[in-house]
């Protein structure tokens, strides 16, 4: 059974960092496009970032471009999310998600697409 976890969440102040994991089991890691969402109180999830199988592609949300990193390691089946310059505004539940596709093609900031989810991990950035 496919089990995505996330670990690293946090608080921390305006202008630091947190670096956050997402362990997988269950699943042959490195066939998967790996993805990055977050939800904030009364809003919708919204893409942040995403790589592909091998971690040679990335792909970014404009609000996170230049501050967030995302990177991958097959061998431990674990992808990453290091996050610097931190804004008041990326303060939400931080979620992992793994999809079950080649690179080209998939619309990697849709929720849908998707075939298993964490269950989350929460980053508060206090001003």
């Amino acid at each position: 059974q496919a089990q995505l976890v996330e670990s690293g969440g946090g608080l921390v102040q305006a202008g630091g960092s947190l670096r956050l994991s997402c362990a997988a089991s269950g699943v042959t890691f490195s066939s998967y496009v790996m993805g990055w969402f977050r939800q904030a109180p009364g809003k919708e999830r919204e893409f942040v970032a995403a790589i592909s199988w091998a971690g040679g592609t990335t792909a970014y949300a404009d609000s996170v471009k230049g501050r967030f990193t995302i990177s991958r390691d097959n061998a431990k089946k674990t992808v990453y999310l290091q996050m610097n310059s931190l804004k008041t505004e990326d303060t939400a539940v931080y979620y992992c998600a793994a999809a079950r596709s080649s690179w080209g093609g998939l619309r990697r900031e849709t929720t849908t697409v998707y075939n298993y989810w964490g269950q989350g991990t929460q980053v508060t950035v206090s001003s």
